[in-house]
C-alpha cells in the first residue's frame, strides 16, 4: 500500500510537470496571436487552457483522495498539500494566457512600436514555465531560485511598456488600456511560474522561500 502511495505523490509531481509545459505551450500560442493576429493561435491556446482545467480538476481530486485515504505527514504530507496549491497556480497560468488570446479574438492590435516589448514578455515567460516544469521534475533549488531573476526580466519590460505608453504615445486610449492590461496578464504568468519555484524549495527543504 504504502508503495502504491509513493507511486501516486511521483505520478502527480510529473503530472504537474506536464501542465506547466501546456500552460508553456498556452502563453506561447496566446503570444503568437497577439502580434500576429492569429486566430488559429488562439483557438489553440483556448483549447490549452481547457485541458488544464480538465487535468488540474482530476489532480485535485487524486490529491484528496490521497489526503483521505493515506493521511499522510511530514514531507509527503507537504507534497500532497503543494499539489493542491500548485494545481490553482498553472490553472492560472492557462487562464492568463486564454485572456490574452481573448485581447487577440476581439481584434485588437498592438501599436508596432510595442511589438519588441511583447514578444520578449512572451519568449520569457514561455521559456519560466518551461524551467517551472523542469524545476518539478529535477527539485533542483538552484535552477528554481533563478525563476525569481526571470520574473525580474518581466518585470523590467512591463515598467518599459508603461514608459512608452506614457511617454510620447499616438494610438489612442483603447490601445494604450489594451497594453497595459496585457502587460499585467504576463507579469502575473510570470508570477505564477515564480510560486512554482518557490514551492519547490519548500518541498526540498521545508523552509518556505523568502
Amino acid at each position: 500500500m504504502r508503495t502504491e502511495f509513493r507511486s501516486a505523490l511521483t505520478s502527480a509531481e510529473s503530472t504537474l510537470a506536464d501542465l506547466a509545459d501546456t500552460a508553456a505551450g498556452a502563453i506561447e500560442q496566446a503570444t503568437v496571436a497577439l502580434l500576429e493576429a492569429d486566430l488559429s493561435a488562439a483557438q489553440r491556446a483556448q483549447e490549452q487552457n481547457k485541458v488544464l482545467h480538465e487535468r488540474v480538476n482530476e489532480l485535485e481530486n487524486t490529491a484528496y483522495d490521497l489526503l483521505a485515504l493515506q493521511a499522510p505527514v511530514a514531507s509527503d504530507l507537504r507534497v500532497v498539500v503543494t499539489v493542491v496549491k500548485l494545481g490553482a497556480d498553472v490553472e492560472r497560468m492557462g487562464s492568463l494566457a486564454a485572456h490574452i488570446a481573448e485581447t487577440a479574438q476581439r481584434g485588437s492590435r498592438i501599436p508596432e512600436p510595442l511589438v519588441p516589448v511583447f514578444r520578449q514578455m512572451g519568449e520569457v515567460a514561455q521559456q519560466m514555465a518551461i524551467d517551472a516544469g523542469a524545476v518539478l521534475r529535477s527539485r533542483d533549488t538552484t535552477d528554481a531560485g533563478r525563476l525569481s531573476d526571470d520574473d525580474d526580466t518581466v518585470d523590467r519590460l512591463r515598467l518599459e511598456l508603461f514608459r512608452q505608453i506614457a511617454g510620447n504615445w499616438e494610438h489612442g486610449a483603447e490601445a494604450a488600456a489594451d497594453a497595459a492590461l496585457l502587460g499585467r496578464y504576463y507579469e502575473r504568468f510570470a508570477d505564477h511560474a515564480v510560486a512554482i519555484g518557490d514551492a519547490v524549495v519548500y518541498l526540498v527543504t521545508g523552509v518556505a522561500a523568502e
